[in-house]
């Protein structure tokens, strides 16, 4: 029975090694203090992996910009919403996967050094569940996402006049068929995020390109059927705001638990058979 203990716990245990994001009160590589007190994580290549390998300058200015990029990537979102109602017609589904890809795209080479450019509650506890970030910062994570999502629905509305009620997202084809959509594209973008940060190698500065264009993959497969959300701070936003909560546990759960399988299978692929 503890020989299968350790094994579960080897298993979920990071490869500091190969430049997981060390657990809390660990810090893997070497490490800088400035003047005034923020200590710095140096990382080979951390630039190029963004999501969870990222210089922490400061566990504020990280939190800061989390709400920070979940606003941008919020605020992009109501901006194309309004755009195509305004240019003649309802949302159009290519214009709206690729907004989603090229923000995702931004935010990852703007504060991906600073916070890791999660924007996703799912991706950061699929992240603390495999020991790739710490646990101790995964609620203020989520707090500032879904801050971030509230304040980007607020100012849409109040710049593009947008109800935030447009900005939710519901089903499209039934229940069943958005939860289980939504739960295979979260799959499909963590375990490419995951990949790619695990390859920054080969991959390096292109790294933000191929997730963009995972997640605008991912919202063209979702669209339809579920609104493409992916991620529960930017459903629950605008349902704060409008205070239309129907069918939200779709999105609260399917994209965390297709995120989890999506590390896990990456997780499941890299394993080394033990001599």
């Amino acid at each position: 029975m503890t020989g299968w203990l350790l094994k579960i716990k080897q298993f979920f245990k990071p490869d500091l090694s190969q430049g997981d994001l060390p657990r809390d009160g660990q810090v893997g590589g070497s490490s800088s203090s400035s003047g005034n007190g923020d200590t710095s994580v140096s990382v080979q290549n951390s630039a190029s992996r963004g999501f969870t390998l990222a210089e922490y300058l400061n566990p504020v200015r990280a939190i800061m910009a989390e709400v920070v990029g979940t606003f941008i990537l919020v605020l992009c979102i109501c901006g194309i919403i309004t755009s195509t109602r305004l240019t003649g017609g309802g949302p159009v589904l290519l214009e709206y996967a690729t907004t989603a890809g090229l923000t995702i795209v931004v935010i990852v080479y703007s504060i991906g050094s600073i916070s890791g450019a999660h924007v996703n509650p799912a991706l950061t506890i699929a992240f603390a569940v495999f020991g790739f970030f710490p646990w101790s910062r995964v609620p203020l994570y989520i707090l500032a996402q879904v801050l971030g999502s509230i304040l980007a629905t607020l100012v849409g509305e109040f710049v593009y006049g947008t109800k935030s009620d447009l900005l939710t997202t519901r089903p499209g084809q039934g229940c069943q068929a958005a939860f289980m959509v939504e739960l295979i594209a979260s799959f499909i973008v963590v375990f490419v995020i995951v990949a790619v940060n695990r390859q920054s190698r080969s991959v390096g500065p292109l790294s933000g390109l191929v997730i963009g264009m995972a997640i605008g993959l991912a919202v063209l497969i979702t669209g339809p059927i579920s609104g493409g959300s992916l991620n529960p701070a930017r459903s629950l936003g605008p349902a704060i705001v409008s205070w239309n909560f129907h069918r939200i546990w779709i999105y609260l759960t399917a994209p965390v638990i297709g995120a989890v399988s999506g590390a896990l299978m990456y997780r499941l692929l890299r394993l080394r058979p033990t001599l």
